[in-house]
Formats: C-alpha cells, structure tokens, sequence
C-alpha cells in the first residue's frame, strides 16, 4: 500500500480514532450498565433507591428478578410502584441519605 493513498491516510486517521472512542466513551458506558443492572437484580427491603424523577425512597417490596416493578415508601405509610428501568441509583440501606 502506497503511503500516499487516499484509503490508507483515511485509515490512519479512522482506525485511531475509533479505537479512541471504544475506550474512551463506549467501553465505560457498557461498564456502567452492566453495573446498574447488577445492583437492581440485587435489590433488597429496605435498600434506599433514587428514581429518575429524583424521588428518594426506601425499597417495602422486591418481588422476583423477572418483575419489572418493585415498591418504594417515599414517605410514612406512602409507598408507590416503580419500574425497576427507572431507579438511577442503589444505596445500601446502611449509606445515609444525603439531604
């Protein structure tokens, strides 16, 4: 291949470029995934969880892996369904909630 090929200049320039990206944005988004999804197939009672929506609230009932649903108090003798899709973050039930 000739260094002044049109296809091979492309190629240098592509080639990293892409290898950046991977590693720079794909690779750590896949990583985050992955351990969001651990976190809500491990949810337990009593787990603080945070909505989309920035609702804060403790886990009254984890039903079976499977069910997409789980309900969260948000206050006393106020508990609502929520999608498991929607939580954003899992907090151990022993890590203080900020306020």
């Amino acid at each position: 291949m000739n260094m002044s090929d049109p296809l091979f200049q492309t190629l240098t320039l592509a080639l990293p470029m892409l290898a950046i990206f991977y590693f720079l944005l794909w690779r750590p988004q896949q990583q985050r995934v992955k351990q969001m999804r651990q976190m809500v197939e491990s949810l337990r009672r009593g787990d603080v969880v945070v909505t989309a929506g920035g609702i804060l609230g403790k886990v009254a009932r984890a039903s079976a892996a499977e069910d997409p649903e789980i309900l969260v108090e948000i206050a006393d003798n106020v508990q609502v369904k929520v999608l498991k899709a929607t939580l954003t973050d899992v907090r151990a039930k022993t890590q203080p909630v900020e306020s």
